[in-house]
Order: structure tokens, then sequence, then C-alpha cells
């Protein structure tokens, strides 16, 4: 799975990344610091189940830090936009080929409206953010069309000339993008274009089609970000009115960052995504530390619930992708790996998946020769077409 970290040069697009990841990366008010994507990994958050289990967990892969089970995910940060993207103004066309293989976005806003559509600084409120989300649909749906546009017209006419089926010869020929079947279909049916004569859709036809495709692939949430800026909290109230289509999280991508490196520095006890914090070494903490921290506690956690970043990374995963946390264990009595592990990993899967294919995903040799599983709190035989739930622990059982 990759997230894409998208959106205008300067709306701390690369801070919520680093907040995200704690890799070091150039943070600054120029448009244009980052240039070259930024890759990392992230964790998505889910209760452990180890107190259900009544043991201690050791993961393989991410952490488990007071009950809470952290989840590897691919992150990438790329290049901000300008208007004109698609049209490989600024860093666009480089920004968008970088995104080919995302299977979601973080869109971050500046939420303050105090970065212009060019990613300049300006005065507080003196921009209205919700321009950012309709030019970001429109450059990525842009993007999507001239992808497509580039090639249709000899596509087209080979799928009709040899009678092939319009769904699948999408799908092969857009696969660099992470399109399926079920989302050509779905959006085949939204503009109600003729599957059996392609080579007749018009440009218009073609590019509604493009942008209800980039809907239904590249979902998308809104990082409403600088939440703590005096005027955004308005800003955010007026875009939820005029956009409730999206997900919009109000964040302080700088706050949890100074949580972060805070608690990596053993200075306070954090767990990403809380509406608190414990200060532990206040003798080391100077004027400027103390003011931050109180800063964050009274304007950021106590007015919005948390600083809204791991909020966005969680609802990406599992709200847009529909995403569930499965624990795949070698003995179902003891809930360890070969080597002894305690609920050792933590697999994402979509919503619906069988048995049999949540056990391609944990190894392709368990699919080979699957033979069934065993659930953990029940000891029920499970057989190849169970579907597995959120926070299921089983046993996939196999032949030699």
């Amino acid at each position: 799975m990759l997230i894409g970290i998208v959106g205008k040069t300067n709306t701390g697009k690369s801070t919520l990344f680093k907040a995200l990841t704690l890799v070091d990366v150039e943070i600054s008010n120029r448009v244009f610091t980052t240039i070259k994507p930024n890759h990392a990994v992230g964790f998505v958050k889910a209760n452990c189940p180890e107190e259900k289990a009544k043991t201690r967990c050791k993961p393989n892969h991410g952490y488990c830090k007071e009950g809470v089970r952290f989840i590897p995910v691919e992150l990438l940060d790329v290049a901000g936009l300008v208007p004109g993207a698609h049209e490989g103004k600024g860093l666009g066309n480089q920004f968008l080929d970088d995104l080919r293989q995302a299977d979601a976005f973080i869109h971050v806003i500046d939420i303050s409206g105090s970065t212009n559509e060019n990613g300049e600084p300006v005065e507080k409120g003196s921009y209205d953010p919700a321009n950012d989300v309709r030019f970001l649909e429109e450059e990525i749906g842009y993007w999507f069309f001239g992808l497509m546009k580039k090639n249709w017209a000899k596509f087209s006419k080979e799928v009709e000339m040899q009678k092939r089926e319009l769904i699948d010869s999408l799908a092969k020929q857009f696969s660099g993008l992470k399109i399926t079947e079920s989302q050509i279909k779905k959006a085949l049916e939204v503009t109600s274009l003729p599957k059996d004569t392609p080579a007749q859709w018009s440009d218009e036809d073609l590019r509604k089609f493009a942008f209800e495709l980039r809907k239904l692939s590249k979902r998308m949430i809104i990082a409403a970000n600088k939440i703590d800026v005096p005027g955004s909290e308005k800003n955010l109230e007026k875009l939820r009115k005029e956009s409730p289509e999206y997900i919009i999280i109000p964040c302080s991508a700088e706050s949890e960052l100074a949580l972060k490196e805070a608690d990596k520095h053993s200075l306070v006890k954090y767990v990403p995504g809380k509406r608190e914090f414990e200060i532990l070494k206040a003798e080391k903490l100077n004027e400027k530390q103390k003011h931050a921290l109180n800063f964050i506690k009274n304007n950021v956690l106590e007015k919005h619930k948390s600083t809204g970043v791991q909020e966005c990374l969680d609802k990406a995963v599992f709200d847009l992708l529909d995403y569930i946390v499965v624990y795949p264990v070698a003995n179902v009595n003891k809930l360890t790996d070969k080597k002894g592990n305690v609920l050792p990993d933590a697999i994402l899967v979509e919503k619906g998946t069988k048995l049999k294919e949540f056990a391609g995903k944990v190894h392709t040799e368990m699919a080979d020769k699957f033979i069934g599983g065993i659930d953990f709190e029940t000891r029920r035989k499970l057989g190849a077409d169970h579907e597995v739930k959120d926070g299921d622990i089983v046993e996939i059982v196999f032949g030699k």
C-alpha cells in the first residue's frame, strides 16, 4: 500500500510527512522545497489484541505502545503542485508521474488561508483554501485524461475491431495506475458511456470518464493544516459546508512533529493520535519549549482532540480504502510464529477478503498449499471462503 502526500508547495506537506515518519526532510517556506519525492514508512494505528489474548505482543514489523498497534504503511511526499501542473507547469509532470502507484492521497491544504495559489506566503486569511481543493481535483483529473487520450484512438479502435472486452482491456492498458476492473465498471456506469463503441467517444466523453475513474481509483482525504493559526476554524467550517463529500481533518503538522520529537528524546510521553501527553523531564525543558507544549495542549489537543495528523493516515487507510487488520499466527494456542514471537504480524487487507486470499498475502506458499484455518476466539475450523474480520487472530493451516 502506498499513500501519496499531495498539495501545493508551502502548505506544510513535508512537515506532515516528517511528523508521520520522523524521516529527515528539508522543511522551509520556499516554493518547491521538495523536488525529488521523499519515500518513507508511516504507521496506521489499531487496537492491539494482546489484551484480548492476555499476552504481550512482539511485532516483527511496526511496534506496539500502550495497547496500540502501529502498522507500517508506505508514504510518498512529492513535489508541490501549481495550477497548470498537468500541462507541465512548475514540477507538474514529475509530480504526477510520481503518483502513479499511489492507492490514495492525503491532500494537505493551508486552512489558515496564508498561502496563495502559487504556494507563496500571503496575509493570513486573504486566500480561500477551498480553491485548492477544486484545483487539485482538476489537475489530477486532467492528468488522468491526458494519459488516456494519448493512445485512445488506436486503443479504442483495436478494442472494437478485435471485439475485446473493454473493462478487461482498460485494466491491462492502465495497470500502471493501479486501476481495478470494478473501478472501471463503476466509472462506466456513472458516466453511462457505451462499452461497445469506445472509438466513438468524444473528447468530452473521455474526459468525464477519466475524471470519474480518478475519483474512484485515487481517493482523497483533506488535511486542513495550520488549524492552530487564528482564523483557521472559520475557514474549516466554510470548507466543510462547501465540500461535504470529503473527509476533512483539522490538523497541526508542526504540533505533531514537536510532540513526536519530544517523545523520541524522552522529554514527554506521547502516543500518536492521543489527545494528551505527559511531561517527563520538566527540568530539561527551556521556557520556549514549555511555552510550545502549553500552546499545543490548549490550542490544538483540547480544541480538536488530537493534532489530526495520525487521524489523516488512519482514515485514508481504514475509511477511504476500507482496509482491516488481521493477525496471522503459526500456533493458535500460543499465538506465536515459528520463532516464538507473540502476535508477530499485523496484515492490512481489504474488507471482504477471504481466508485463502489472506493466506496468499501472508506468504504465497500458504495459498498454494492452503488447507484451512483456525479462529483464535472460537477455535472453529475455517474454510477457504471464510471472510476475515477486523481484529481476527487466525492460524493458517497448509500442507508441507
